[in-house]
C-alpha cells in the first residue's frame, strides 16, 4: 500500500529512478574554480531519464508529468504494459493518460519514437540520437525541436534551431514533436534570491574590478575597455572568435553552417 501511495503522489519522484546529486560549485577535483558564477542552490535529486527509449513495440501510458530540477523541460513518467516504469522528456501538450510507443510502424503522433528514415520530411522531432542506440543528444532542452528535411543515401538532413543543416545516420531514433515547457525562455525570476536557489551566483562587471582581478579593471572613474578585442578574465579573446576545430571529423556532415550573430547584424 505504501508503494502505491508514493506512486500516486505526483510531487514525489519514484525513488528507484533517482539518486543523490553532489553539487560541485563549479570546482574541479583540486578545488579550483573552473566555471564561474556557480555555487549554492537547493539540494537536488537526479532523475534517470530514458533518452534511448529502447523498449520497442511495447505501449507505455503516461502516468504523470513531473518537474525535473536538473533540466528545463518537463519529464513524463511512463508505465509500460510489462509493468516497468521509466522517465522520458515530455512532449509539448502531453497529458496524463496518453499512450506512446517506440516502433517504426507507429503513427506519426507526438511522443512516439521512430528511426529517422521512417519519419517523413517536414516533421518536427526532438531528443535525436547522434549514434544509433546511444540515446538522444540533440534537442533535449525546453521548447526545442529539429526539422526533418530529407532522407537520402543512409543519412537524414536535419535543420537545427540555429539554422545549421547537418546529416545524421537515418538509423538513429527521434521522438515526434517538440520538447515540453516551450515558454521557459519567457520566465522572469523576479528577484536575486531565486537565482541563488538555482545555484547561480552574481556576475560582476570586469570594469568594476581591480586591475589585478580583470583585464578591464583599475583606473579612476569609468574607463574604456583598453583593448581592441573583448577578453575574458583570463585574457582569452572572446566574442566573435570561432572555437570549432577546423579538423573536426563531423565537419563533413554539416551541409550549411549556422549564421553567426555578426553576420546577422551585417545583413
Amino acid at each position: 500500500m505504501a508503494k502505491n501511495r508514493k506512486i500516486s503522489n505526483k510531487n514525489n519522484p519514484i525513488k528507484r529512478l533517482t539518486k543523490g546529486k553532489k553539487n560541485t560549485g563549479g570546482r574541479n577535483n583540486r578545488g579550483r574554480i573552473t566555471t564561474r558564477h556557480k555555487g549554492g542552490g537547493h539540494k537536488r535529486r537526479y532523475r534517470f531519464v530514458d533518452f534511448a527509449r529502447n523498449k520497442e513495440g511495447i505501449n507505455a501510458k503516461v502516468e504523470a508529468i513531473e518537474y525535473d530540477p536538473n533540466r528545463t523541460s518537463y519529464i513524463a513518467r511512463l508505465l509500460y504494459e510489462d509493468g516497468e516504469r521509466r522517465y522520458m522528456i515530455a512532449t509539448e501538450n502531453m497529458k496524463e493518460g496518453d499512450v506512446v510507443i517506440t516502433s517504426d510502424k507507429a503513427e506519426f503522433e507526438p511522443g512516439n519514437r521512430l528511426t529517422l528514415k521512417s519519419i517523413p520530411a517536414g516533421t518536427e522531432v526532438y531528443n535525436v540520437e547522434l549514434v544509433p542506440g546511444e540515446g538522444g543528444k540533440f534537442a533535449r532542452s525546453a521548447g526545442t525541436s529539429l526539422k526533418v528535411l530529407a532522407n537520402e543515401d543512409g543519412y537524414t538532413n536535419l535543420k537545427m534551431p540555429s539554422g545549421e543543416i547537418r546529416k545524421v545516420l537515418w538509423d538513429c531514433r527521434a521522438t515526434i514533436g517538440q520538447a515540453s515547457n516551450s515558454k521557459h525562455n519567457t520566465r522572469n525570476l523576479g528577484k536575486a534570491g531565486r537565482s541563488r536557489w538555482l545555484g547561480i551566483r552574481p556576475t560582476v562587471r570586469g570594469s568594476a574590478m581591480g586591475a589585478h582581478d580583470h583585464k578591464y579593471g583599475g583606473g579612476e572613474g569609468k574607463q574604456p575597455r583598453g583593448t581592441k578585442r573583448p577578453k575574458d578574465i583570463y585574457g582569452n579573446v572572446t566574442g566573435g572568435r570561432k572555437t570549432r576545430k577546423k579538423k573536426n571529423k563531423s565537419n563533413r556532415l554539416i551541409i550549411k553552417r549556422r549564421v553567426s550573430r555578426r553576420n546577422k547584424n551585417n545583413k
